[in-house]
């Protein structure tokens, strides 16, 4: 099964380091040379929505309706919420009596104008009223619109952030919602490393929750670094991962060139303490624990070996079956 696994995850390295078994337990083994793998530097990151929505709320009002939750899918123009708007209701009516108002008073100005009773003074103030009223009456009935929450794109709720009940105040949100489609991660990188970032184009992204390395689809580096901190954003597309949910934590390695390396699964290393070793099969077929001096992660989850094993030596992909089959003196 482990040795399936690899040749499915790495099936280029299965080809270059070659396999081989225990004749008395059936681990799978890796005969390991150097070969070329991709040079690269990691940096931690968040998945995050490409297009990402924040709903609030436009009018003070309690929350009278609730009819969306986390995790419900939404098309745009979906009504989510209602407040109570009957402030703003109020107001609206009072913007359609004093448009009423400055109409007809607009209109009978207009008429004495005309028969030379009033200045054009008078006809101008009339004018600028009526203007004013009609404008105020939009913006009432714009309001009073507010007390309806209306999704504005297709996606899914992430979180909402009120109950019913509670006090909605202008500003403050309601819900978020993603679009699940398009999602990307957000590397932050030091400013010293900006010169090689420019030419670097491929990345691949780590989820160690998940098991799972994925290509990025572009790398962009913003323009810009921050002045606090002196790091620039680096944003990473992801190709479609039906797991992944935005909030996840990822790393991203970026590729800045190739060489050849004498490397070993990050899963076959064993680690106590400060110590890092890897189970060899010797020539025998005998199991020995071998203390290795590695250095950093090259490719998708392999480490580079500084010392401690050469080309030809064969190591046991499973430490923990190793350490079982050792204890039970199989």
């Amino acid at each position: 099964m482990i040795a399936q696994e690899i040749r499915s995850l790495f099936p280029w390295l299965w080809l270059l380091l070659g396999t081989a078994h225990a004749a008395d337990g059936g681990l799978a083994v890796l005969t390991v040379k150097p070969h070329p793998v991709d040079l690269s530097f990691p940096a931690e990151s968040i998945v995050e929505a490409v297009q990402q929505s924040t709903v609030g709320a436009q009018l003070a009002g309690r929350v009278l309706e609730v009819r969306a939750d986390a995790g419900q899918p939404v098309r745009k123009g979906e009504l989510l919420m209602r407040i109570d708007g009957r402030e703003a209701a109020e107001a609206a009516r009072a913007a359609e009596a004093q448009y009423a108002v400055a109409k007809l008073n607009y209109e009978r100005q207009r008429q004495l104008k005309a028969q030379k009773f009033v200045s054009q003074a008078a006809e101008d103030k009339a004018k600028a009223d009526f203007d004013a009223a009609a404008a105020n009456r939009a913006a009432a009935g714009a309001s009073q619109s507010h007390a309806a929450i209306l999704s504005p794109i297709d996606g899914i709720v992430a979180r909402r952030h009120a109950e019913l009940g509670d006090m909605a105040m202008p500003g403050v949100p309601l819900f978020t919602i993603y679009q699940p489609g398009a999602l990307r991660v957000t590397a932050s990188v030091s400013q010293f490393r900006l010169p090689a970032m420019r030419a670097v184009n491929t990345a691949r992204i780590e989820f160690p929750d998940l098991g799972k390395w994925v290509d990025a689809t572009s790398v962009q580096v913003l323009p810009t670094v921050d002045a606090a901190t002196h790091v620039v954003q680096v944003r990473v597309n992801l190709p479609a991962v039906p797991a992944l949910a935005p909030g996840m934590f990822a790393r991203v390695h970026f590729v800045v060139g190739r060489a050849d390396k004498l490397t070993v699964p990050a899963g076959a290393v064993l680690r106590r303490g400060e110590v890092t070793a890897v189970y060899v099969q010797t020539a025998d077929g005998r199991l020995a624990l071998r203390q290795l001096r590695l250095g950093e992660g090259v490719g998708a989850g392999e480490i580079e070996v500084l010392a401690g094993l050469t080309a030809g030596d064969k190591v046991v992909a499973d430490p923990v079956k190793a350490a079982i089959q050792l204890k039970s003196g199989k």
